[in-house]
């Protein structure tokens, strides 16, 4: 918020992006470094979990870790100390940090910018603020409707076409 306050939208957001890919970089080096044994040791069911998740989508990795980071219940803390332990490449790693944060850095970004306006509390609830901040709420909750939506639709088909072929071996 701090960004957008001081900086503006634009300017902000691609500072808050480098500053988050940068940030969970060095959770990555860190972790690759001197926290694996930790985090397999403290959380071994879920680092399970996520490496057969890894393993199910390896052909499609890239948009795998986009979809983690942009589903807003994944923890980004978790995705960045494991996934050096998953064998996820820092040439990987990187670029979806950096796409995968942008709405959430835009939000954050846009509302600093909103709020730095702001110079009495009946600016608060001015229609224009209420509005504006009205719809960044509603693009927090777009991409992971989004996502729920066309992967639901996705395992539908699937199931269909599992279904179908199914049918066609008892014939």
């Amino acid at each position: 918020m701090l960004a957008g306050a001081l900086f503006g939208t634009w300017e902000g957001l691609a500072l808050a992006c480098l500053l988050t890919t940068s940030g969970s970089t060095f959770c990555y080096l860190l972790s690759s470094a001197f926290g694996k044994e930790h985090v397999i040791r403290l959380f071994p069911d879920k680092v399970a979990l996520l490496q057969r998740k890894v393993e199910e989508n390896k052909r499609s990795l890239f948009f795998f870790l986009l979809f983690l980071r942009l589903f807003p219940m994944t923890p980004n803390w978790f995705l960045n100390v494991t996934s050096p332990i998953l064998n996820i490449p820092l040439t990987l790693f990187f670029p979806t940090v950096l796409i995968g944060l942008i709405p959430y850095n835009f939000i954050c970004v846009r509302t600093g910018s909103i709020l730095s306006k702001i110079s009495s509390m009946d600016d608060i609830f001015s229609w224009g603020t209420l509005a504006q901040l009205l719809a960044i709420a509603c693009g927090a909750l777009l991409p992971g409707a989004l996502i729920r939506r066309y992967s639901q639709a996705a395992l539908d088909g699937a199931e269909q076409t599992q279904d179908r072929g199914q049918h066609h071996k008892a014939q």
